[in-house]
Protein backbone atom coordinates (compact mmCIF):
# COMPACT_ATOMS: atom_id res chain seq x y z
CA UNK A 1 0.00 0.00 0.00
CA UNK A 2 1.12 3.29 -0.98
CA UNK A 3 0.64 6.09 1.98
CA UNK A 4 0.50 10.01 2.26
CA UNK A 5 4.16 10.68 2.52
CA UNK A 6 3.38 12.30 5.83
CA UNK A 7 1.98 9.81 7.45
CA UNK A 8 3.33 9.15 10.72
CA UNK A 9 5.14 6.19 12.16
CA UNK A 10 7.16 5.24 15.47
CA UNK A 11 10.54 4.31 13.95
CA UNK A 12 12.27 4.06 17.59
CA UNK A 13 11.67 3.22 21.15
CA UNK A 14 14.38 3.02 23.75
CA UNK A 15 13.83 1.81 27.44
CA UNK A 16 16.17 2.58 29.96
CA UNK A 17 16.55 1.25 33.65
CA UNK A 18 18.65 0.94 36.96
CA UNK A 19 18.10 -0.79 40.73
CA UNK A 20 19.68 0.63 43.71
CA UNK A 21 22.36 -2.52 44.75
CA UNK A 22 23.44 -3.56 41.37
CA UNK A 23 26.72 -3.56 40.01
CA UNK A 24 25.37 -1.52 37.03
CA UNK A 25 24.12 1.47 39.53
CA UNK A 26 24.71 5.01 38.49
CA UNK A 27 22.48 7.26 40.56
CA UNK A 28 21.10 8.60 37.38
CA UNK A 29 18.94 11.67 37.90
CA UNK A 30 15.21 11.73 35.90
CA UNK A 31 16.89 13.64 33.34
CA UNK A 32 19.97 11.52 32.78
CA UNK A 33 17.79 8.75 32.51
CA UNK A 34 14.97 9.70 30.00
CA UNK A 35 18.11 11.21 27.74
CA UNK A 36 19.35 7.61 28.04
CA UNK A 37 16.26 6.34 26.86
CA UNK A 38 16.13 9.05 23.95
CA UNK A 39 19.27 7.97 22.90
CA UNK A 40 18.18 4.43 23.04
CA UNK A 41 15.59 5.66 20.67
CA UNK A 42 17.75 7.61 18.24
CA UNK A 43 19.64 4.41 18.08
CA UNK A 44 17.03 2.52 17.37
CA UNK A 45 15.48 4.14 14.06
CA UNK A 46 19.28 3.18 12.65
CA UNK A 47 19.72 6.50 11.21
CA UNK A 48 22.30 8.70 11.93
CA UNK A 49 21.83 12.52 12.17
CA UNK A 50 17.94 12.05 13.58
CA UNK A 51 18.87 14.05 16.52
CA UNK A 52 19.59 17.01 14.72
CA UNK A 53 16.30 16.91 12.99
CA UNK A 54 14.29 16.51 16.01
CA UNK A 55 11.42 19.46 15.60
CA UNK A 56 9.02 18.68 18.71
CA UNK A 57 10.77 17.45 22.03
CA UNK A 58 7.74 16.54 24.37
CA UNK A 59 8.39 15.26 28.11
CA UNK A 60 6.14 13.73 30.55
CA UNK A 61 6.51 15.31 33.92
CA UNK A 62 7.97 13.15 36.84
CA UNK A 63 6.29 12.52 40.71
CA UNK A 64 8.23 15.42 42.06
CA UNK A 65 6.85 17.72 39.52
CA UNK A 66 3.06 16.87 39.44
CA UNK A 67 1.36 19.12 41.69
CA UNK A 68 1.89 22.39 43.39
CA UNK A 69 3.26 20.79 46.72
CA UNK A 70 5.28 18.05 45.16
CA UNK A 71 9.31 18.55 46.20
CA UNK A 72 12.43 17.36 44.49
CA UNK A 73 15.00 16.78 47.45
CA UNK A 74 17.73 16.95 44.77
CA UNK A 75 16.85 19.19 42.71
CA UNK A 76 15.45 18.89 39.29
CA UNK A 77 15.63 20.98 35.73
CA UNK A 78 14.03 24.07 35.25
CA UNK A 79 13.38 22.38 31.54
CA UNK A 80 13.03 19.22 31.41
CA UNK A 81 12.60 18.48 28.02
CA UNK A 82 15.56 20.49 26.90
CA UNK A 83 17.64 19.32 29.26
CA UNK A 84 17.33 15.49 27.49
CA UNK A 85 17.28 17.13 24.06
CA UNK A 86 20.54 19.23 24.56
CA UNK A 87 21.91 15.66 26.08
CA UNK A 88 21.37 13.63 22.58
CA UNK A 89 22.14 16.09 20.61
CA UNK A 90 18.79 18.02 20.01
CA UNK A 91 17.89 21.63 19.83
CA UNK A 92 14.14 21.43 19.17
CA UNK A 93 12.09 24.32 17.81
CA UNK A 94 9.05 23.50 20.47
CA UNK A 95 9.36 22.00 23.86
CA UNK A 96 6.59 20.80 25.63
CA UNK A 97 5.72 19.57 29.35
CA UNK A 98 2.85 17.53 29.52
CA UNK A 99 -0.42 17.43 32.63
CA UNK A 100 -0.27 15.21 34.93
CA UNK A 101 -1.53 11.64 34.22
CA UNK A 102 -0.44 7.80 33.17
CA UNK A 103 -2.88 8.37 29.98
CA UNK A 104 0.10 11.67 28.98
CA UNK A 105 2.45 9.09 26.80
CA UNK A 106 -0.47 7.45 24.54
CA UNK A 107 -1.70 10.77 24.68
CA UNK A 108 0.74 12.52 23.18
CA UNK A 109 1.98 10.33 20.97
CA UNK A 110 -1.55 10.74 19.68
CA UNK A 111 -1.50 14.56 19.52
CA UNK A 112 2.25 14.75 17.84
CA UNK A 113 0.96 11.81 15.23
CA UNK A 114 -1.87 14.32 14.26
CA UNK A 115 0.99 17.00 14.24
CA UNK A 116 2.91 15.34 11.70
CA UNK A 117 0.15 14.20 9.88
CA UNK A 118 -0.90 17.91 9.15
CA UNK A 119 2.36 19.04 7.75
CA UNK A 120 3.22 20.99 10.90
CA UNK A 121 5.89 18.76 11.86
CA UNK A 122 8.44 15.57 10.53
CA UNK A 123 10.19 14.59 13.64
CA UNK A 124 9.57 14.39 17.40
CA UNK A 125 10.63 12.72 20.12
CA UNK A 126 8.22 12.29 23.42
CA UNK A 127 10.00 10.65 26.44
CA UNK A 128 9.63 10.47 30.25
CA UNK A 129 11.36 9.18 33.17
CA UNK A 130 11.24 8.82 37.03
CA UNK A 131 14.18 8.49 39.68
CA UNK A 132 11.75 7.77 42.40
CA UNK A 133 14.40 5.32 44.30
CA UNK A 134 17.09 6.81 43.96
CA UNK A 135 15.43 10.29 45.36
CA UNK A 136 14.23 8.71 48.17
CA UNK A 137 17.49 6.38 48.72
CA UNK A 138 19.62 9.94 48.54
CA UNK A 139 16.83 11.96 50.04
CA UNK A 140 18.15 12.15 53.99
CA UNK A 141 21.81 11.28 52.73
CA UNK A 142 24.74 13.92 53.76
CA UNK A 143 26.31 12.94 50.57
CA UNK A 144 24.22 13.53 47.63
CA UNK A 145 23.90 14.12 44.15
CA UNK A 146 22.72 17.60 42.69
CA UNK A 147 20.12 17.25 39.94
CA UNK A 148 19.52 20.48 39.59
CA UNK A 149 19.76 22.68 36.02
CA UNK A 150 18.92 25.85 35.02
CA UNK A 151 18.67 25.78 31.05
CA UNK A 152 16.65 28.37 29.19
CA UNK A 153 14.64 28.15 25.61
CA UNK A 154 11.05 27.85 25.23
CA UNK A 155 8.99 25.65 27.27
CA UNK A 156 5.22 24.58 26.76
CA UNK A 157 3.98 24.27 29.95
CA UNK A 158 0.75 22.95 30.28
CA UNK A 159 0.71 22.76 34.04
CA UNK A 160 -0.72 20.19 36.40
CA UNK A 161 -3.96 19.30 34.62
CA UNK A 162 -5.72 18.43 38.13
CA UNK A 163 -9.05 20.79 37.59
CA UNK A 164 -11.65 18.47 38.47
CA UNK A 165 -9.65 15.67 40.01
CA UNK A 166 -8.98 17.04 43.23
CA UNK A 167 -11.01 19.43 45.42
CA UNK A 168 -11.17 20.71 48.56
CA UNK A 169 -14.07 18.46 49.32
CA UNK A 170 -12.22 15.44 48.09
CA UNK A 171 -8.99 16.48 49.90
CA UNK A 172 -10.17 16.89 53.01
CA UNK A 173 -11.92 13.67 53.32
CA UNK A 174 -8.68 11.68 52.51
CA UNK A 175 -8.91 11.35 49.00
CA UNK A 176 -5.35 12.73 47.93
CA UNK A 177 -3.61 9.39 47.09
CA UNK A 178 -4.63 6.98 44.55
CA UNK A 179 -5.09 3.60 46.52
CA UNK A 180 -7.51 4.87 48.57
CA UNK A 181 -9.33 6.13 45.65
CA UNK A 182 -9.06 3.09 43.74
CA UNK A 183 -10.28 1.14 46.44
CA UNK A 184 -13.10 2.79 46.56
CA UNK A 185 -13.75 1.81 42.94
CA UNK A 186 -12.83 -1.54 43.53
CA UNK A 187 -14.94 -2.74 46.49
CA UNK A 188 -18.18 -1.55 44.87
CA UNK A 189 -16.92 -3.28 41.81
CA UNK A 190 -17.09 -6.37 44.15
CA UNK A 191 -20.63 -5.36 45.36
CA UNK A 192 -22.23 -5.14 42.19
CA UNK A 193 -21.03 -8.69 41.19
CA UNK A 194 -22.43 -9.71 44.33
CA UNK A 195 -19.83 -11.68 45.75
CA UNK A 196 -18.07 -11.50 49.39
CA UNK A 197 -14.76 -10.16 50.21
CA UNK A 198 -13.05 -13.32 50.76
CA UNK A 199 -14.19 -14.66 46.95
CA UNK A 200 -13.38 -11.35 45.35
CA UNK A 201 -9.71 -11.07 46.95
CA UNK A 202 -8.13 -14.46 44.82
CA UNK A 203 -10.02 -12.94 41.48
CA UNK A 204 -7.47 -10.00 42.20
CA UNK A 205 -4.29 -12.20 42.42
CA UNK A 206 -4.90 -14.57 39.35
CA UNK A 207 -5.90 -11.72 37.48
CA UNK A 208 -2.02 -10.17 38.19
CA UNK A 209 -0.61 -13.33 38.84
CA UNK A 210 0.57 -13.67 34.88
CA UNK A 211 1.87 -10.09 35.09
CA UNK A 212 4.63 -11.18 37.63
CA UNK A 213 5.37 -13.63 35.22
CA UNK A 214 5.85 -11.17 32.62
CA UNK A 215 7.89 -8.79 34.37
CA UNK A 216 10.14 -11.66 36.48
CA UNK A 217 11.61 -11.72 32.04
CA UNK A 218 11.91 -7.86 31.71
CA UNK A 219 15.47 -6.42 32.38
CA UNK A 220 14.17 -2.87 32.77
CA UNK A 221 11.57 -4.47 35.59
CA UNK A 222 11.69 -2.83 39.40
CA UNK A 223 10.32 -5.42 41.09
CA UNK A 224 11.24 -8.96 38.31
CA UNK A 225 10.00 -11.76 40.59
CA UNK A 226 7.51 -14.31 39.73
CA UNK A 227 4.60 -15.04 42.69
CA UNK A 228 1.62 -17.02 42.65
CA UNK A 229 -1.77 -15.23 43.54
CA UNK A 230 -1.38 -16.36 46.55
CA UNK A 231 1.34 -14.45 47.19
CA UNK A 232 -0.08 -11.00 46.22
CA UNK A 233 -3.68 -11.18 48.61
CA UNK A 234 -2.04 -12.28 51.64
CA UNK A 235 -1.56 -10.10 54.01
CA UNK A 236 1.95 -10.21 55.94
CA UNK A 237 4.78 -8.38 57.42
CA UNK A 238 6.28 -7.44 53.73
CA UNK A 239 2.48 -7.42 52.16
CA UNK A 240 0.95 -4.95 54.33
CA UNK A 241 -2.64 -3.33 53.71
CA UNK A 242 -2.40 -0.28 51.96
CA UNK A 243 -5.86 0.10 51.56
CA UNK A 244 -8.55 -2.52 52.07
CA UNK A 245 -8.97 -4.63 49.45
CA UNK A 246 -5.46 -3.86 48.53
CA UNK A 247 -1.80 -4.89 49.59
CA UNK A 248 0.89 -3.56 48.65
CA UNK A 249 1.79 -6.05 46.03
CA UNK A 250 -1.22 -5.05 44.19
CA UNK A 251 -0.71 -1.46 44.41
CA UNK A 252 1.54 0.47 41.61
CA UNK A 253 4.98 0.41 42.59
CA UNK A 254 6.12 4.06 42.81
CA UNK A 255 9.75 3.43 43.82
CA UNK A 256 11.27 3.22 40.42
CA UNK A 257 14.54 4.36 38.37
CA UNK A 258 13.25 3.79 34.92
CA UNK A 259 12.81 6.14 31.76
CA UNK A 260 11.06 5.33 27.93
CA UNK A 261 10.93 7.14 24.82
CA UNK A 262 9.37 7.26 21.23
CA UNK A 263 10.78 8.86 17.94
CA UNK A 264 8.20 9.90 14.93
CA UNK A 265 9.21 10.77 11.75
CA UNK A 266 6.61 11.25 9.17
CA UNK A 267 7.22 8.44 6.33
CA UNK A 268 8.93 11.20 4.07
CA UNK A 269 11.76 12.04 6.64
CA UNK A 270 11.76 8.22 7.31
CA UNK A 271 12.49 7.69 3.52
CA UNK A 272 14.66 10.23 3.53
CA UNK A 273 16.91 9.59 7.03
CA UNK A 274 16.75 6.08 5.57
CA UNK A 275 14.93 4.64 8.41
CA UNK A 276 14.59 0.86 7.45
CA UNK A 277 10.83 0.19 6.38
CA UNK A 278 10.92 -3.17 8.60
CA UNK A 279 11.06 -0.76 11.70
CA UNK A 280 8.04 1.47 10.97
CA UNK A 281 5.21 1.14 13.20
CA UNK A 282 2.11 2.58 12.82
CA UNK A 283 -0.33 4.44 14.99
CA UNK A 284 -3.48 2.83 13.03
CA UNK A 285 -6.32 3.33 15.94
CA UNK A 286 -6.42 5.45 18.79
CA UNK A 287 -8.67 7.89 21.12
CA UNK A 288 -9.15 10.00 24.15
CA UNK A 289 -11.65 10.25 26.23
CA UNK A 290 -12.16 11.79 29.70
CA UNK A 291 -14.73 10.18 32.53
CA UNK A 292 -17.40 12.17 34.54
CA UNK A 293 -16.40 13.37 38.02
CA UNK A 294 -15.49 10.46 40.53
CA UNK A 295 -18.73 11.44 42.76
CA UNK A 296 -21.06 11.97 39.92
CA UNK A 297 -20.61 8.92 38.32
CA UNK A 298 -23.84 6.53 38.36
CA UNK A 299 -22.10 3.82 39.37
CA UNK A 300 -18.72 3.81 40.76
CA UNK A 301 -17.69 0.44 39.99
CA UNK A 302 -16.94 1.24 36.51
CA UNK A 303 -15.71 3.97 34.11
CA UNK A 304 -17.50 3.35 30.90
CA UNK A 305 -15.41 6.09 28.99
CA UNK A 306 -12.65 3.36 28.81
CA UNK A 307 -14.65 1.09 26.82
CA UNK A 308 -15.45 3.98 24.52
CA UNK A 309 -12.07 4.58 23.83
CA UNK A 310 -11.17 1.01 23.25
CA UNK A 311 -13.96 0.40 20.62
CA UNK A 312 -13.17 3.91 18.86
CA UNK A 313 -9.39 3.31 18.65
CA UNK A 314 -10.21 -0.28 17.13
CA UNK A 315 -13.02 1.45 14.92
CA UNK A 316 -9.77 3.58 13.39
CA UNK A 317 -7.58 0.50 12.65
CA UNK A 318 -10.15 -1.08 11.17
CA UNK A 319 -9.97 -4.27 13.32
CA UNK A 320 -12.00 -5.82 15.80
CA UNK A 321 -10.87 -7.35 19.62
CA UNK A 322 -10.37 -10.43 17.96
CA UNK A 323 -7.52 -9.47 15.80
CA UNK A 324 -5.74 -8.09 18.69
CA UNK A 325 -2.60 -10.03 19.21
CA UNK A 326 -1.11 -8.23 22.48
CA UNK A 327 -2.02 -5.74 24.99
CA UNK A 328 -0.73 -3.34 27.70
CA UNK A 329 -3.49 -2.57 29.96
CA UNK A 330 -2.47 0.35 32.68
CA UNK A 331 -2.73 -1.53 35.71
CA UNK A 332 -2.10 0.49 39.24
CA UNK A 333 -4.40 -1.64 40.42
CA UNK A 334 -6.60 -4.29 39.33
CA UNK A 335 -9.86 -2.32 38.80
CA UNK A 336 -8.15 -0.31 36.42
CA UNK A 337 -8.03 -3.86 34.16
CA UNK A 338 -11.00 -4.95 35.37
CA UNK A 339 -12.68 -1.82 34.21
CA UNK A 340 -11.47 -2.45 30.44
CA UNK A 341 -12.55 -5.98 30.53
CA UNK A 342 -15.95 -5.50 32.03
CA UNK A 343 -16.31 -2.96 29.28
CA UNK A 344 -15.33 -4.83 26.07
CA UNK A 345 -15.89 -8.78 27.07
CA UNK A 346 -11.74 -9.18 27.52
CA UNK A 347 -11.48 -12.20 29.92
CA UNK A 348 -9.06 -11.19 32.52
CA UNK A 349 -7.43 -14.89 31.90
CA UNK A 350 -7.21 -14.32 28.12
CA UNK A 351 -4.29 -16.42 26.43
CA UNK A 352 -2.89 -13.36 25.34
CA UNK A 353 -2.08 -12.32 28.33
CA UNK A 354 -3.10 -8.19 29.21
CA UNK A 355 0.68 -6.78 29.80
CA UNK A 356 3.77 -6.69 28.00
CA UNK A 357 5.69 -5.31 30.76
CA UNK A 358 4.80 -7.15 33.69
CA UNK A 359 2.32 -4.11 34.87
CA UNK A 360 2.79 -1.39 37.40
CA UNK A 361 2.74 -3.25 40.32
CA UNK A 362 5.91 -5.34 39.58
CA UNK A 363 7.54 -3.68 36.39
CA UNK A 364 6.96 -0.50 37.86
CA UNK A 365 4.73 2.42 37.61
CA UNK A 366 6.91 5.24 36.55
CA UNK A 367 5.13 7.82 37.74
CA UNK A 368 2.71 9.36 34.74
CA UNK A 369 5.49 7.42 32.61
CA UNK A 370 4.02 3.69 32.49
CA UNK A 371 2.53 3.10 28.94
CA UNK A 372 5.56 4.57 27.38
CA UNK A 373 6.91 1.28 28.58
CA UNK A 374 3.83 -0.47 26.99
CA UNK A 375 4.63 1.48 23.53
CA UNK A 376 7.97 0.92 23.51
CA UNK A 377 7.36 -3.33 24.39
CA UNK A 378 4.50 -3.00 21.75
CA UNK A 379 6.66 -1.14 19.18
CA UNK A 380 8.97 -4.10 19.42
CA UNK A 381 6.70 -7.20 19.55
CA UNK A 382 4.62 -5.48 15.89
CA UNK A 383 8.69 -5.47 14.24
CA UNK A 384 8.63 -9.20 15.71
CA UNK A 385 5.85 -10.55 14.20
CA UNK A 386 4.55 -8.05 11.77
CA UNK A 387 1.20 -7.14 10.28
CA UNK A 388 -0.27 -8.06 13.69
CA UNK A 389 -1.96 -5.73 16.09
CA UNK A 390 -1.07 -4.50 19.73
CA UNK A 391 -3.15 -2.50 21.34
CA UNK A 392 -2.40 -0.51 24.20
CA UNK A 393 -4.77 1.32 26.66
CA UNK A 394 -3.54 4.22 29.25
CA UNK A 395 -5.31 5.36 31.98
CA UNK A 396 -4.97 8.60 34.22
CA UNK A 397 -6.56 10.27 37.35
CA UNK A 398 -9.16 7.72 39.16
CA UNK A 399 -10.78 5.64 36.39
CA UNK A 400 -10.82 9.68 34.62
CA UNK A 401 -8.76 9.67 31.32
CA UNK A 402 -8.01 7.09 29.07
CA UNK A 403 -6.23 7.10 25.69
CA UNK A 404 -5.88 4.26 23.50
CA UNK A 405 -3.03 3.64 20.69
CA UNK A 406 -3.59 0.15 18.25
CA UNK A 407 -0.13 -0.37 16.41
CA UNK A 408 0.70 -2.41 13.35
CA UNK A 409 3.78 -2.40 10.87
CA UNK A 410 0.82 -2.89 8.48
CA UNK A 411 0.56 0.44 6.23
CA UNK A 412 -2.00 2.79 6.29
CA UNK A 413 -2.68 6.41 6.36
CA UNK A 414 -3.55 8.99 9.09
CA UNK A 415 -6.93 8.69 10.06
CA UNK A 416 -8.34 10.74 12.61
CA UNK A 417 -11.04 9.72 15.26
CA UNK A 418 -14.35 10.37 16.71
CA UNK A 419 -13.37 11.65 20.38
CA UNK A 420 -14.45 15.01 20.28
CA UNK A 421 -17.47 14.30 19.59
CA UNK A 422 -17.53 11.18 21.79
CA UNK A 423 -16.79 13.55 24.62
CA UNK A 424 -20.23 15.52 24.05
CA UNK A 425 -21.40 12.25 24.39
CA UNK A 426 -20.45 11.60 27.75
CA UNK A 427 -21.22 15.03 28.83
CA UNK A 428 -24.51 14.33 28.37
CA UNK A 429 -24.52 11.06 30.23
CA UNK A 430 -26.93 11.37 33.74
CA UNK A 431 -25.04 11.66 36.59
CA UNK A 432 -25.69 11.13 40.30
CA UNK A 433 -26.53 13.92 42.81
CA UNK A 434 -24.32 14.66 45.34
CA UNK A 435 -25.04 16.52 48.64
CA UNK A 436 -21.89 18.21 50.10
CA UNK A 437 -22.77 18.58 53.67
CA UNK A 438 -25.05 15.46 54.60
CA UNK A 439 -26.89 15.00 58.01
CA UNK A 440 -29.41 12.21 58.76
CA UNK A 441 -29.88 8.30 58.08
CA UNK A 442 -27.98 6.75 54.69
CA UNK A 443 -26.46 3.52 53.68
CA UNK A 444 -23.01 2.43 52.93
CA UNK A 445 -22.62 2.53 49.05
CA UNK A 446 -18.86 1.59 48.42
CA UNK A 447 -15.76 2.15 51.30
CA UNK A 448 -11.99 1.49 51.94
CA UNK A 449 -10.12 1.56 55.48
CA UNK A 450 -7.08 3.24 54.87
CA UNK A 451 -4.04 2.93 57.45
CA UNK A 452 -1.84 5.61 58.09
CA UNK A 453 1.13 4.30 60.47
CA UNK A 454 -0.95 2.36 62.00
CA UNK A 455 -3.92 4.41 62.49
CA UNK A 456 -6.90 3.21 60.41
CA UNK A 457 -9.49 5.78 58.98
CA UNK A 458 -12.64 4.61 57.27
CA UNK A 459 -13.63 6.05 53.52
CA UNK A 460 -17.48 6.16 52.68
CA UNK A 461 -19.56 6.95 49.86
CA UNK A 462 -22.93 6.88 51.22
CA UNK A 463 -26.23 7.43 50.02
CA UNK A 464 -28.77 9.13 52.08
CA UNK A 465 -32.33 8.00 52.64
CA UNK A 466 -34.09 11.00 52.13
CA UNK A 467 -33.14 11.80 48.70
CA UNK A 468 -31.05 9.10 47.65
CA UNK A 469 -27.85 11.62 46.92
CA UNK A 470 -24.07 10.71 46.96
CA UNK A 471 -22.09 12.00 50.26
CA UNK A 472 -18.35 11.02 50.99
CA UNK A 473 -17.12 10.44 54.36
CA UNK A 474 -14.84 9.42 56.85
CA UNK A 475 -15.49 7.34 60.13
CA UNK A 476 -15.32 9.47 63.72
CA UNK A 477 -12.46 9.02 65.92
CA UNK A 478 -12.65 6.17 68.08
CA UNK A 479 -15.86 4.45 65.89
CA UNK A 480 -14.30 1.07 66.56
CA UNK A 481 -17.64 -0.53 65.89
CA UNK A 482 -17.80 0.95 62.46
CA UNK A 483 -14.23 0.08 61.68
CA UNK A 484 -14.73 -3.12 62.58
CA UNK A 485 -17.71 -3.82 60.02
CA UNK A 486 -15.63 -2.00 57.70
CA UNK A 487 -12.41 -4.57 57.86
CA UNK A 488 -14.21 -8.05 59.26
CA UNK A 489 -17.42 -7.54 57.45
CA UNK A 490 -19.17 -6.89 54.12
CA UNK A 491 -20.40 -3.46 55.09
CA UNK A 492 -22.00 -2.26 52.17
CA UNK A 493 -25.98 -1.57 52.53
CA UNK A 494 -25.24 -0.96 55.97
CA UNK A 495 -27.56 1.49 57.94
CA UNK A 496 -25.63 4.68 59.22
CA UNK A 497 -25.83 8.14 60.15
CA UNK A 498 -23.86 11.07 58.81
CA UNK A 499 -23.39 14.48 60.23
CA UNK A 500 -21.54 17.26 58.12
CA UNK A 501 -18.83 19.78 60.32
CA UNK A 502 -16.55 22.39 59.00
CA UNK A 503 -13.79 19.62 59.33
CA UNK A 504 -15.65 17.21 56.79
CA UNK A 505 -18.60 14.95 56.98
CA UNK A 506 -18.65 11.81 59.68
CA UNK A 507 -20.59 8.70 59.74
CA UNK A 508 -21.03 6.10 62.50
CA UNK A 509 -23.59 2.82 62.79
CA UNK A 510 -27.00 3.84 62.62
Amino acid sequence: MTVDPRTPVIVGVGQAAERIGEPDYRAMSAVEMAAAAAQAALDDCAAPGAASAVEIAAGIRQFENSSPYSSAPLGNSTNYPRSVARRVGAEPARAILDVVGGQGPQRLITELAGTIAAGAAEVALVFGSDATSTTRHFAKAEEKPDFSESVDGQLEDRGYGLDGLVTRHTAIHGLVDAPTQYALLENARRARLGVSPAQYAPRMGELFAPFTRVAAKNPFAASPVERSAGDLITVTEGNRMIADPYPRLLVARDQVNQGAAALLMSVDAARRFGVPEQKWVYLRGHADLTEQGLLERIEPSHAPSAAMAVREALAVAGVGLDDIATFDLYSCFPIAVFNVCDGVGLAPDDPRALTLTGGLPYFGGAGNNYSMHGIAETVAAMRSAPGRFGLVGANGGILSKYSVGVYSTTPGNWAADRSRKLQDEISGWPKTPVTEHPDGLARIETYTVRNDGGRRTGVIFGRLESDGSRFLANTVDGGDELLALLTDDDPIGARISVRSFDYGNRVALA
